[in-house]
């Protein structure tokens, strides 16, 4: 399993902001240091998928002294590390049943954030089972 460095920083009135060193413009964020977190996951998920697809090579890991001392960003909270599972699960569609009012209150929410249902289901899903 592959890690890369993340840095967590967070100004006042803005939610906490992630970055990869070891990947210039993958940037993401989150409401608070859980959401951060899952929301680096899916952002170097999908950074790393697309470099592969456009044939490109994945950097070595740099070490955490090196990706800090490189460029601190103003308003440093802290460092996170993000791993790769090596391969991306593949995306499955399944059947589920919920009532329809839940339905369309998860619909709302994932709206409201900018996700789709189903990116909305994985990072709760995740979220329950990493707190558990």
């Amino acid at each position: 399993m592959t890690s890369y460095i993340a840095i967590v920083h967070k100004e006042p009135g803005s939610d906490y902001g992630v970055s990869f060193p070891d990947f210039p413009g993958c940037v993401t964020a989150g409401r608070d240091l859980d959401d951060a977190r899952a929301m680096a996951q899916e952002a170097l998920e999908a950074h790393t998928d697309f470099m592969r697809k456009e044939g490109q090579e994945l950097p070595e890991p740099s070490s955490l002294e090196d990706a800090v001392k490189d460029s601190l960003p103003e308003g440093l909270f802290a460092t996170m590390v993000v791993s790769l599972d090596g391969e991306r699960s593949k995306a499955l569609r399944v059947n589920i049943t919920i009532p329809a009012r839940d339905l369309a209150r998860i619909d709302r929410y994932a709206a409201s954030r900018g996700l789709t249902r189903s990116a909305f289901m994985v990072q709760a899903a995740r979220k329950a089972i990493h707190q558990a």
